[in-house]
């Protein structure tokens, strides 16, 4: 795809983004896409948002688990970039009217003490660049119409990124068994799903040793600070004006996100 192209699709996406409204599958305008043309075209959405005053603060892991696999029709791990306008903590209710058709999903965030860069990392190389990891929600949101994505579509829309939600129970992964600790998701009350770490790619840390691998095939390291999300340990929910999501790793804490507002579908 040439250079033209993959600012129009770049562009598209980010106007979408910014009008909360959808555009028709990337596959359908240009059946040709290959992976590599949908990153590229990510880059550019992803620079338009850095453009007009966002920061990059982490990188996101997506469609890891067989649930979320399945749900998608996505059957190989993706990434995305996290901007400064993305991040929330616990306690902030989440304004819906910000989004356009988006899931929660729950899962670890890993938050980096030192820089870390691929190929060749491990998932104890991870652990020892780690400061700290805490549960999290990300709200994944599609610009792509009724989420009917396959691989290039996702990707071209960095990773489907909406906003994520940090918990502020901080673990050492040293001391927390990340693999084996269960998640368990609620809404409103009622068990929602369970997890475990050990459904994303056999472990959190295998994913962001992945993650970093891939990217330093790219010639882009993690940087210490950043916030690199690990995957989804849940099924995705829908949200609504007044739900509230609460998912506990055992071990070692909870992370709670109420939602206000309707989004745009």
């Amino acid at each position: 795809m040439n250079e033209e192209k993959i600012q129009h699709y770049g562009d598209a996406l980010y106007e979408a983004w910014l009008a909360r409204r959808t555009i028709p599958p990337l596959l359908e305008q240009e059946p040709d896409i290959t992976l590599d043309d949908a990153y590229r075209i990510q880059r550019r959405y992803v620079a338009r948002r850095v453009q007009a005053g966002e920061t990059i603060v982490g990188k996101k892991i997506g469609v890891t688990s067989k649930p979320v696999q399945d749900f998608l029709g996505v059957f190989q791990p993706d990434f995305g970039q996290l901007t400064s306008g993305m991040v929330y903590q616990e306690g902030d209710t989440l304004p819906l009217d910000t989004l356009i058709q988006p899931k929660a999903e729950a899962e670890l965030a890993f938050v980096l003490k030192e820089d870390l860069q691929g190929p060749g990392v491990t998932a104890m190389d991870v652990i020892r660049a780690t400061d700290y990891v805490v549960p999290c929600f990300e709200i994944v949101d599609s610009r792509i119409t009724d989420w009917n994505i396959r691989i290039q579509d996702t990707v071209a829309d960095n990773a489907s990124c909406g906003v994520y939600v940090l918990g502020k129970t901080k673990g050492d992964p040293r001391k927390l068994d990340i693999t084996l600790a269960g998640m368990v998701l609620e809404k409103n009350g009622e068990l929602f799903s369970t997890g475990v770490g050990a459904a994303v790619q056999g472990s959190p840390a295998n994913a962001v040793a992945w993650l970093a691998n891939t990217l330093g095939e790219l010639g882009i390291p993690f940087k210490a600070g950043e916030v690199i999300l690990s995957g989804s340990q849940s099924a995705l929910v829908p949200v609504a004006d007044g739900d509230e999501l609460v998912c506990t790793v055992g071990g070692l804490g909870s992370c709670r996100v109420k939602f206000a507002g309707r989004s745009a579908v």
